[in-house]
């Protein structure tokens, strides 16, 4: 029963994402674009997106705005974040060993024996988080990594020779960890918190043109800068676009993997679905136009609370504005802020649809409030 439930599961799916499509979001994983210094990323981006809009901006800081119908007076926007975790060089030792500070929440503890590229005015310059042997901590007390402990070494042996190859304090790192798909189910890489967001928003801008859809609003397909460090770019963004409408795409928690408490994180799982969100900061009335569109598509959904704020790009676009009706879509991804972040390709579609269709969903100078007179 389970075998034929399965199959008429696997039967029903219908992909989304195309050859072409898989081959960007690739190439879009693998390139860095870390905090504070997204524009290569960005680029990438527009240049996919180009066919699909009629117009296109960037801002100061980098947020890169694709533009359907620019002329409209209601405004909708759906947004992602560009920028991934990474670290900056600190303190360069004067046996040439280096060591970092975070920018943006970069874990500490997975840092050991990981490959980096220090990124440099004279291009990339490798290194590793070097670690001491088991051998040598017998009979220690262990140590465990910490951001004071962690270090990198690029094969020199002086500060001079550091700072010879273009290495300063200030140059940002990124781990060199590359896209692959796992056992035909899953996308791995670093960064697809939230570059998977940016990719699946121009998925849905492709959507559009490619089945002719016309909207009766201007749409704004936004992916903002600097959101690991307090959703910076989107709060830029939202007052120059001033939007009457706002859909966000993050990643969230697959809570089923060991060690994660069910009780306080919720039971949220990659592969069945994109996962809607309850909090002060998302609109009651697009919230459940977002759950019918769901229903109505038939696209699998799950549901999580967030306390006080979503701590995603949505309470931006809410709170700003005098207030924008805004909601949040999130893909449920494993181990994130790692080098294997993973989500299901099932769900990837999945959010890609229920985007697109929403969209199509929304009138023209439609209002969300529950009421505006007594």
């Amino acid at each position: 029963m389970a075998k034929k439930e399965a199959d008429e599961k696997k039967k029903k799916h219908t992909p989304v994402v195309t050859k072409k499509s898989l081959q960007f979001f690739e190439e879009y994983i693998n390139n860095a674009s870390p905090t504070g210094y997204e524009w290569q990323g960005q680029k990438l981006w527009l240049e996919y997106l180009k066919p699909y809009i009629d117009d296109y901006f960037v801002d100061n800081y980098g947020t890169a705005v694709g533009v359907i119908n620019p002329k409209a007076d209601y405004k909708v926007v759906i947004e992602a974040h560009a920028d991934e975790i990474s670290w900056y060089v600190n303190y360069i030792t004067p046996d040439g060993l280096i060591y970092v500070i975070r920018n943006g929440g970069s874990d500490h503890q997975i840092a050991p024996s990981k490959r980096v590229n220090i990124h440099t005015e004279k291009g990339i310059v490798k290194a590793v988080f070097g670690w001491p042997a088991i051998h040598t901590r017998s009979g220690e007390k262990e140590q465990a990594p910490e951001l004071k402990n962690i270090f990198l070494d690029c094969g020199c042996t002086t500060k001079e020779e550091v700072e010879a190859l273009g290495v300063h304090v200030g140059c940002v790192i990124t781990y060199e960890d590359e896209f692959m798909v796992l056992n035909d189910r899953y996308y791995v890489g670093r960064a697809l918190d939230n570059r998977a967001g940016g990719f699946m928003i121009a998925e849905v801008a492709r959507l559009l043109k490619e089945n002719k859809k016309k909207l009766p609003f201007g749409l704004y397909i936004v992916n903002s800068v600097q959101e690991e460090i307090g959703l910076r770019g989107a709060e830029m963004i939202a007052q120059r676009i001033k939007p009457n409408v706002a859909i966000v795409t993050d990643v969230t928690h697959d809570t089923t993997t060991p060690m994660i408490n069910k009780n306080t994180q919720g039971e949220l799982f990659a592969g069945k679905g994109p996962v809607v969100s309850y909090a002060p900061a998302v609109q009651t009335n697009l919230n459940k136009l977002l759950i019918k569109t769901a229903e109505e598509n038939e696209i699998p959904f799950q549901r999580q609370a967030s306390s006080r704020s979503t701590g995603t790009d949505t309470d931006a676009f809410a709170y700003s504005n005098g207030g924008v009706p805004s909601a949040l879509i999130s893909l449920p991804l494993r181990y994130m802020h790692t080098t294997v972040e993973m989500v299901h390709k099932e769900d990837v579609d999945n959010v890609i649809r229920l985007i697109y269709e929403s969209l199509l969903s929304i009138k023209e100078g439609q209002d969300f409030r529950e009421f505006s007179k007594l």
